[in-house]
């Protein structure tokens, strides 16, 4: 019965999350909309703050396993934000709490396996040197994390994946001829 008290805390958690902000929600109130006492509470968590960096931990492991393979840099994103877009407020309401800095360090988590886990793939075809292939793994998760940040700074407002899809197609082609560039320079380098 642990696993399923612990998956009551939890979910109860995201639905108040989704309704108010993290400041807004205690332990009674979780307590209280899952039916179980306090001690339950403590039994699988110290505190609400460390729940929330174990459901944001493992929500970034549940994205990983979800997504062995990604087939684009466009595909990073849609990654990266799946479960923001799945629960905007909840996500939201983590982003402007006193928790947004392990929130950031999730997401450039995710992020980061999202854009490593595409150019591990993509590089089998493309003979780079090492800091090459770091350059291009730097940039676009940089790129990746960037555009949700300021979508969040907006207020999710935006399409982002509307947007990130058009920027992939007016980018077509600039990834394939850096991989040239860089492999040309690496040629020139060893003659």
């Amino acid at each position: 019965m642990p696993g399923f008290t612990k998956k009551a805390i939890r979910d109860s958690f995201i639905k108040l999350l989704n309704e108010r902000p993290v400041n807004q929600i205690t332990v009674k109130d979780i307590v209280e909309d899952c039916g179980i006492n306090r001690n339950s509470f403590y039994y699988h968590y110290q505190d609400l703050p460390s729940m929330i960096e174990e459901i944001i931990l493992d929500e970034v492991n549940v994205i990983i396993q979800q997504y062995p393979t990604i087939d684009s840099v466009e595909q990073c994103l849609d990654v990266a934000i799946s479960f923001a877009l799945e629960n905007r407020r909840a996500a939201l309401h983590l982003y402007h709490s006193s928790n947004r800095d392990v929130f950031e360090q999730y997401l450039w988590r995710v992020c980061g396996y999202a854009v490593n886990t595409y150019f591990t793939s993509l590089f089998e075809k493309y003979p780079l040197q090492n800091s090459d292939r770091e350059v291009f793994v730097r940039y676009y998760k940089w790129e990746c994390f960037g555009a949700i940040i300021d979508w969040m700074n907006g207020g999710m407002k935006d399409d982002i994946q509307d947007i990130f899809h058009r920027i992939g197609q007016l980018k077509r082609g600039m990834l394939e001829e850096m991989l040239r560039r860089s492999i040309s320079g690496a040629i020139s380098d060893q003659q």
